[in-house]
């Protein structure tokens, strides 16, 4: 077990998802954490700037398009979360943790429309 609360890390970047705020969203990711999205394709991001170039226009759409929390729940090595934006479209999104309490690794792809659709993830 964890000596750190996963649920309330993810709830964390929930919170500066809707707030539009990179700097702290970043802060929740390990220095070698890596993003796979499969929304458009299958896309691999490693690194605070790799992160930075997913994470920057993103954050300007969720927080004009608005962005919603659907399902959060644990999963068998860490968090699997759903959320909206534009109250329609849906993502899903694993998360796996470091021993330091940091995101390592998201894994994000589109839930409930074809992945061609899924352009906000």
């Amino acid at each position: 077990m964890r000596d750190f609360d996963q649920m309330g890390l993810v709830v964390d970047w929930v919170d500066a998802c809707r707030k539009g705020d990179l700097a702290t969203l970043l802060d929740l990711y390990a220095d070698d954490a890596e993003l796979q999205c499969t929304c458009n394709g299958r896309h691999l991001y490693r690194g605070r700037r790799e992160l930075e170039t997913y994470w920057g226009p993103k954050l300007s759409a969720f927080s004009s398009a608005g962005f919603g929390l659907e399902e959060i729940h644990p999963a068998q090595n860490g968090i699997d979360l759903e959320y909206s934006v534009a109250g329609a479209l849906r993502i899903r999104a694993s998360f796996r943790f470091s021993a330091e309490g940091k995101i390592y690794s998201t894994l994000c792809e589109p839930a409930q429309q074809r992945p061609h659709d899924c352009g906000a993830c």
